[in-house]
């Protein structure tokens, strides 16, 4: 049962509905855990900006919990200590604290529903400013204006640019009904695209995330929809005769890849994001599925049964269809789900390891793999944009749940909700202003 579970990856959309027919209702709300951490990590302070108790919504702890989340950062409190500017700050009393950057700030108001912020990261050992930034938010987009100084605050310190201010998408089932959720990257503020008493499973971004592509069986069948977040339209992309699943965005935007049965077996095909210009890719009496771009648009990696056993294969886009496509994953008989590392250098897969499903990430140059995770059930991995994090879906006490695991499978998070099943996530683009 467990293997036919796992393998129903190749034919999700069928076995999709069996994993969910006995799970109960859930609230949407998800409560973050963190388990482990880096070896060495920053130590740094964050001093409660000024002014901001008059806020509905505090910032300081929205930018704390961001960083923490990482495993990278040592949260030192501040101990009553509450400097709001450089000329404030004694640098020898934060040094012998062993803190290494603080963080300070003020918050103005400008009027009742319009804020200014403004902070600072100070380097303790060069009693110098680090970076600083000064925003205008309404007080409607406090916590967005956190995850951004969070960001701004992680790549000071990193050198990689922040994800706070991503958002996920995930699947969730809630009573009779399975709903598409767009969450920020903490799990905040989840809202429901689209709602049915039919599975909805693949979520995929648009690489501008404005729009999700996702496969839904409303009409009884597996169909292709591209949907605008802004406005909710949406439009079938891929409706031919028989299963239509699995699509994945062009780097571009301009053309999705997509599994299709129309013309015997599930093969891997392109489309037009307005639906025409179906060309076929790949040409095998196997099952190919499960395509994914790579960063530069001139590879998919996806999964294949071509060699006896789910395998991960790559082959380039061309204009004419091709039987050819190299292997990538050798060790075990079970590698599935791949998602490219933003940097195209690696991607990140499903392996069964013990008869445990986990996630696990691979070198493309080296063939090097790394198993991230030690749970049982894990499914769906997604990187971040910034390749730090992956996303993934695995299994509690027979509940879906989201997780994240750092690439180097030190830190581990735990996104989870009080009942219910939670699958397919997909970690979304940087936002616009990055």
């Amino acid at each position: 049962m467990l293997m036919s579970i796992y393998c129903s990856k190749l034919m999700r959309g069928l076995l999709f509905l069996l994993l969910w027919l006995i799970i109960p209702s859930l609230h949407a709300q998800l409560n973050i855990e963190i388990f482990g951490g880096g070896a060495s990590r920053i130590p740094i302070t964050i001093v409660p900006f000024a002014e901001e108790n008059r806020l509905q919504q505090s910032i300081t702890p929205v930018i704390s919990a961001d960083l923490q989340r990482t495993g990278l950062f040592r949260l030192i409190d501040p101990a009553g200590s509450s400097p709001h500017a450089p000329v404030e700050v004694v640098y020898a009393d934060w040094a012998n604290r062993g803190v290494n950057a603080l963080v300070i700030g003020r918050v103005t108001h400008l009027s009742d529903d319009q804020v200014e912020i403004q902070f600072r990261v100070m380097d303790i050992a060069k009693k110098s400013q680090l970076t600083g930034l000064a925003i205008t938010v309404p007080t409607t987009q406090l916590r967005a204006a956190a995850h951004r100084i969070a960001d701004v605050i992680y790549e000071a310190l990193t050198g990689d640019v922040g994800v706070f201010s991503t958002r996920i998408a995930y699947v969730l089932k809630r009573g009779n009904k399975y709903a598409l959720q767009v969450a920020d990257a903490d799990g905040y503020n989840a809202q429901s695209i689209i709602e049915y008493t039919e599975p909805i499973i693949s979520p995929a971004w648009s690489p501008d995330g404005n729009q999700l592509a996702y496969v839904s069986f409303e009409n009884k069948k597996p169909v292709v929809y591209v949907q605008t977040l802004s406005t909710r339209e949406r439009r079938a992309v891929a409706s031919f005769k028989g299963s239509n699943s699995a699509p994945a965005w062009s780097p571009d935007g301009k053309r999705l890849a997509v599994v299709l049965t129309g013309q015997g077996g599930s093969q891997i095909f392109l489309v037009n994001t307005d639906g025409s210009g179906l060309q076929r890719l790949s040409r095998s009496s196997s099952i190919d599925t499960e395509p994914n771009f790579s960063p530069d648009g001139r590879y998919i990696i996806f999964t294949s049964d071509r060699g006896g056993s789910p395998q991960i294969y790559r082959m380039p886009v061309t204009t004419t269809e091709s039987s050819n496509a190299e292997r990538l994953t050798f060790e075990g008989n079970y590698n599935a789900s791949p998602d490219y590392s933003r940097d195209g250098k690696s991607f990140t897969f499903i392996h069964r390891n013990n008869n445990q499903f986990n996630v696990a990430a691979q070198e493309i140059g080296s063939r090097q793999v790394e198993i991230l995770t030690n749970s049982k059930f894990d499914e769906s991995p997604s990187f971040a944009p910034n390749g730090k994090m992956i996303l993934y879906a695995t299994e509690i006490n027979g509940h879906g749940i989201l997780s994240a695991v750092s690439r180097d499978g030190q830190t581990r998070q735990q996104l989870s909700v009080q009942t219910g099943d939670i699958r397919e996530p997909a970690w979304g683009p940087l936002p616009k202003w990055k």
